[in-house]
């Protein structure tokens, strides 16, 4: 078995068992702490207003400090939109999605999604080394903040190298590696900050019940 094998067949197996099993057990236990009885009479009784108000407003950073975080929120929403585009609608990747899901949808033309991926990649660069030099950013980082950048951004930078062939390595080794930045990625997705893709929006309505059941506006 070679290293291309290994990342298409066990690696990549093993990744995504971790990551289906990680994400249902994470979104698992935020759901059962609905079951806790509540003994206190509540102020309010339509949860899911409250619960989906606070899911939409939470989306933007309140005006106070919009001014100040411009570039952080802005850069934050194009970044992932670029990821997605690049890995959802590059034609070398639609073949993987049809093999797993057994249909698939038109891609983009390459160009479009090597921009977008170029696009991702320079704004993670850029974020990852604001974070490392803002002095409040770099207090309040932990190492799951990097890791997590990192291996965001892996996939993006193997993908150039692999579709390009900019190393004088053999196409299935680039390959392979791009295959494996993947499966790291999968691996610690359940238990990271990269979570958030699943736990943004539920737990915002989460909350947002919660307080609204107090009679707060969340």
């Amino acid at each position: 078995m070679n290293l291309l094998e290994f990342a298409r067949g066990p690696a990549f197996n093993f990744a995504l068992i971790v990551f289906v099993f990680g994400v249902v057990w994470r979104l698992a236990g935020l759901f059962l702490q609905w079951r806790r009885r509540d003994l206190s009479k509540p102020r309010q009784h339509n949860l899911i207003v409250a619960g989906t108000r606070a899911m939409l407003m939470r989306s933007l950073p309140p005006h106070e400090l919009e001014k100040h975080i411009v570039f952080q929120h802005m850069s934050g929403y194009a970044w992932h939109i670029a990821w997605f585009i690049s890995l959802l609608f590059f034609a070398p990747h639609l073949p993987f999605f049809k093999q797993f899901l057994g249909f698939a949808w038109p891609a983009l033309p390459n160009w479009i999604s090597l921009g977008a991926g170029a696009v991702a990649l320079a704004l993670l660069l850029t974020l990852v080394i604001r974070r490392a030099t803002n002095p409040v950013l770099k207090q309040i980082s932990t190492w799951d903040d990097y890791i997590s950048v990192v291996l965001t951004i892996l996939p993006l930078a193997t993908g150039f190298l692999a579709y390009g062939r900019l190393l004088p390595i053999r196409y299935e080794t680039l390959l392979a590696l791009h295959l494996l930045s993947i499966c790291a990625l999968l691996v610690w997705y359940p238990f990271g900050k990269l979570m958030h893709l699943f736990l943004t929006f539920p737990s915002r309505f989460q909350a947002g019940a919660l307080l609204g059941r107090k009679g707060v506006e969340a």
